[in-house]
């Protein structure tokens, strides 16, 4: 009986503790870590700031690569990653980016900007 007693609470602890670990806070808005990223790209949708935590994932991995894409544009040195023709889209790259960044935790603590091209280099190399 004390066992049962006991897993009970250990099960509960854990949902408890796994259910407030993934709501999103307005800290995570700062997105100074990965960590903070992929909470807001991991958002329930009934989390009550879901549709501004996945709209700032989004915006976030977008605005990112994009400005990369715009700075070597003009440069003559190899690039870091070659995306397939046609480039995926959004919806399929912010998955992937989220499992990916899940299988690598060393580096959630990093700076967001950092893990995206680790994953981007990682899961695109260019062929020689």
């Amino acid at each position: 009986m004390k066992r049962k007693v006991l897993l009970g609470i250990l099960l509960a602890g854990n949902f408890l503790m796994t259910s407030s670990a993934l709501a999103v806070t307005k800290h995570d808005f700062e997105v100074l870590t990965t960590q903070n990223l992929i909470n807001l790209c991991t958002v329930s949708s009934k989390d009550p700031l879901a549709l501004q935590a996945i709209h700032f994932c989004q915006g976030y991995l977008v605005g990112a690569f994009d400005f990369h894409m715009a700075e070597r544009k003009d440069s003559k040195q190899k690039p870091w990653f070659c995306l397939p023709k046609p480039e995926p889209s959004r919806d399929k790259i912010v998955p992937q980016f989220v499992k990916w960044t899940i299988a690598h935790l060393e580096y959630m603590q990093e700076v967001p900007v950092e893990t995206e091209f680790r994953f981007l280099v990682a899961s695109y190399p260019c062929v020689k």
